[in-house]
């Protein structure tokens, strides 16, 4: 054993135990707690998930949380569902008969996403007997309004007075794939919504529904309520009540409760009986 002794330079070591493997420990050491603190970061570049994976609802349970569900004797409430891929081929005669009425389907996203699904949902929903529309994520940060209400009218989105079609829903709400309101101030994104309404207003010569959470719309438009007078409402609030709307709205017309219901997750309340249903399709 070396010892150090009283003007010497001479480092003491313990038996066995040369000084390069404790340095070589040191240095494993330090490795791991590296790679402990970077991996925080990498995870969270991995959670943004992939363009065109973005749903109904996708931000809800996240931002807002989630509560009871809301009790079965609301008064005229008629019971319905939304898909997108995520639910791939869906059991429309399950459903059905499970006393859903009304459905909304995925059609497109941004410029650059259509729903590889979107013909068996939307024609098997139809075929069932469900009145059913479709529905555009919003990605404000990558196109006009103008532009994506143009691509969702061209691929799925239109409307026609059949009575069973209704108008087509505008999904705004939190970017899952990055800034909450996709780096847009309150007054843009004011404007891109507007862009986006006029449009498709002008092509399928109906008001589209609005999708959104109060808490996302107060926070992105500051609580506008302008839209109010001519656009229905289709709020999200996974709870026992649909809660606080948006400024300008003293009612919504459709209510999206919960992720978790049976068969396809999504599930939606109507705010009224069947035949309000069949007045908005036939607008």
């Amino acid at each position: 054993m070396t010892v150090h002794r009283s003007g010497t330079n001479i480092p003491f070591t313990l038996p066995g135990r040369p000084r390069r493997s404790f340095m070589a420990a040191a240095g494993t050491l330090l490795a791991v707690l590296s790679l402990l603190f970077t991996l925080p970061g990498a995870a969270g570049a991995s959670d943004i998930p992939p363009r065109g994976s973005a749903y109904l609802g996708m931000g809800v349970i996240a931002h807002d949380g989630q509560g009871g569900l809301p009790p079965a004797d609301r008064a005229a409430q008629t019971e319905g569902v939304d898909v997108s891929s995520h639910q791939g081929s869906v059991d429309w005669s399950a459903l059905w008969n499970s006393g859903v009425k009304w459905a909304y389907v995925k059609a497109t996203e941004g410029t650059y996403y259509k729903n590889p699904y979107f013909s068996q949902q939307y024609t098997g929903s139809y075929t069932i007997g469900m009145i059913r529309g479709a529905y555009h994520f919003a990605t404000p940060d990558t196109a006009s309004g103008t532009a994506q209400a143009d691509y969702f009218a061209d691929n799925g989105g239109g409307w026609s007075k059949d009575g069973k079609t209704l108008p087509g829903a505008l999904d705004i709400e939190w970017n899952p794939y990055g800034d909450a309101c996709y780096g847009k101030s309150q007054s843009g994104m004011v404007t891109w919504i507007r862009d986006f309404l006029n449009r498709y207003k002008a092509r399928t010569g109906r008001d589209a529904v609005i999708y959104t959470a109060t808490s996302w719309w107060t926070q992105c438009t500051g609580n506008y309520s302008g839209f109010a007078a001519n656009t229905p409402l289709w709020i999200a609030r996974y709870n026992t009540t649909p809660g606080t709307l948006p400024a300008g709205w003293d009612f919504h017309t459709m209510w999206q409760y919960t992720s978790s219901g049976p068969i396809v997750g999504d599930h939606d309340k109507f705010n009224g009986a069947h035949d309000r249903v069949v007045a908005l399709a036939n607008g």
